[in-house]
């Protein structure tokens, strides 16, 4: 279970920090609890539900593990940590492609539960099931954390410094993320793993991979940093109403047809606006349509579906016909497109549930392979679409993938 995500920037003063309380930071720690269960960053393990004692007890850990951490600011370290290489501890070959831009501003801290270890080789086995776990049981590309210290006071190798980490939706692009495992159940990490830590965050500064003006504990906020977790895909018998090219009056087209089952869902945003009416809505197909076919030269509107703010999924090619809506993708993915422009705001609950219903039903009618892999358009083009808004929200559903990457069926 992870018990903890702390962000860190900026340096603050050693003088200014010790005349801040204990009371002081378990009143921070509370706050940033009840963020991090809400909010939940990407951690390895499962998630449970919460009550208050449960709760309260995490926030007693936490004091602990803040001022073990804490630590780390009040003097600076010249000694390099002791580094376990991947191919060390036997892991597959790395395949995340998302890469980071040093330096980083901030510093992700976690601790994973149920991996205890204090000896390298047992370690070693240790991240492997957690490597097969996250590739296998959460269809990620890798291990989610930059690096994981062990309760034996070696770093473990994860993704490194230069792949963008999993570990938290929002943050991952522009933090490092480090996290403790090897400990009991409900125990903190020990010294040797606190000092490992230690030497592992002023390397990377030393190294530039990490800002020198990184620690400050930062208060996370739902809406400013990180989002709630959508539900799950709803399993539905039925299909959602779609309606049809001849309802929306469709122009009539011949264009190849599609290799079905497709193995990808890319998800992509039209970038005009948004509709919210059955009427504007077909009109605004009937115009993608033109559009496509008479500036572009598609030999039809490029999507498969599209889907509109009033619930309404509408027919694009559909099923059977190659979109044209990602070069390299159009014969073995579905696109799906949401109407409008979804940088900054994401599509309404309407359309995102419809859309939801729309995925499913392909996997249950077999228009997609079981194993489908689900993406955002600029995962695997250089575009702003689907929208960070949206993205952000896709992200969390069954099968994504973080990055698309060449062709890999």
């Amino acid at each position: 279970m992870v018990s903890h995500t702390a962000l860190f920037r900026q340096r603050l003063p050693s003088t200014l920090f010790s005349l801040v309380s204990r009371d002081h930071v378990r009143m921070l720690l509370w706050l940033l609890v009840f963020s991090a269960l809400g909010l939940e960053a990407w951690g390895d393990s499962p998630q449970f539900p919460w009550n208050e004692s449960q709760a309260r007890e995490v926030s007693e850990h936490l004091v602990d593990l803040f001022y073990g951490v804490s630590q780390l600011i009040r003097k600076g370290r010249n000694g390099a940590p002791t580094i376990v290489s991947r191919k060390e501890w036997g892991a597959r070959s790395l395949t995340c492609r998302a890469q980071l831009t040093p330096p980083v501003t901030y510093v992700i801290m976690a601790q994973l539960g149920g991996m205890e270890c204090q000896e390298q080789n047992v370690c070693s086995q240790k991240l492997q099931d957690l490597q097969s776990h996250s590739v296998y049981n959460k269809g990620w590309c890798d291990v989610a954390y930059n690096f994981l210290v062990g309760d034996d006071g070696r770093v473990y190798e994860g993704l490194g410094w230069s792949a963008q980490g999993l570990h938290t939706q929002g943050y991952s692009n522009v933090s490092l993320g480090f996290a403790f495992f090897g400990t009991k159940e409900g125990s903190s990490p020990s010294p040797a793993a606190l000092s490992a830590a230690e030497d592992l965050i002023f390397y990377a500064i030393r190294k530039g991979h990490l800002s020198p003006r990184y620690i400050q504990p930062l208060l996370l906020k739902g809406e400013a940093c990180l989002p709630h977790q959508q539900p799950m895909m709803p399993r539905k018998a039925a299909c959602p109403n779609i309606i049809t090219r001849a309802a929306w009056e469709a122009r009539e087209t011949h264009c190849p047809k599609m290799n079905l089952p497709a193995k990808y869902v890319i998800i992509i945003h039209t970038a005009g606006t948004p509709c919210d009416t059955p009427m504007d809505c077909q009109t605004r197909v009937r115009d993608t349509q033109s559009y496509h076919m008479d500036r572009l030269n598609f030999c039809d509107i490029g999507y498969h579906f599209l889907v509109g703010q009033d619930g309404g999924v509408y027919e694009g090619v559909g099923w059977q016909i190659q979109g044209s809506h990602t070069y390299g993708y159009n014969d073995i993915a579905l696109g799906i497109a949401f109407m409008g422009n979804f940088v900054e705001k994401p599509p309404n609950a309407a359309a995102l549930e419809a859309a939801q219903s729309l995925i499913q039903c392909a996997a249950d009618k077999g228009y997609l392979t079981p194993n489908y892999l689900l993406v955002g358009h600029s995962d695997v083009i250089n575009a702003l679409s689907p929208g960070k808004a949206l993205y952000n929200i896709i992200s969390t559903w069954p099968h994504f993938k973080q990055q698309g990457g060449p062709r890999s069926f």
